[in-house]
């Protein structure tokens, strides 16, 4: 599958994104995306379509803790994805927009 993508890795349109879409984009990690997993990107989904822009690292925490598990913390997250960069990696994940306070 081709996937219309933007200079940083993020889809073009974000509409187009599925759990497919995000397996293919996890290979770069190289983790297999679990239910746990998915349920982290669509809290993600969620908080975009909320709130109108991609989380940063802290708001998107705090979101997940209250939406997804309490257990969950930076470290948990970076384990998980295989990332040092959080909220941008999620962010792309989930087939949504680049932090604007990602570099």
């Amino acid at each position: 599958m081709s996937l219309a993508l933007d200079q940083d890795g993020h889809l073009v349109d974000y509409t187009l994104w599925n759990e497919e879409v995000a397996q293919q984009l996890a290979q770069s990690l190289e983790i297999e995306l679990t239910e746990w997993h998915f349920a982290v990107l669509h809290a993600v989904r969620a908080f975009y379509q909320q709130f109108g822009h991609s989380p940063a690292t802290r708001p998107l925490i705090k979101f997940l803790m209250k939406t997804v598990s309490a257990d969950i913390d930076n470290a948990v997250l970076q384990a998980r994805f295989n990332t040092g960069l959080v909220a941008r990696h999620l962010s792309r994940l989930a087939g949504v927009p680049k932090p604007a306070n990602c570099l």
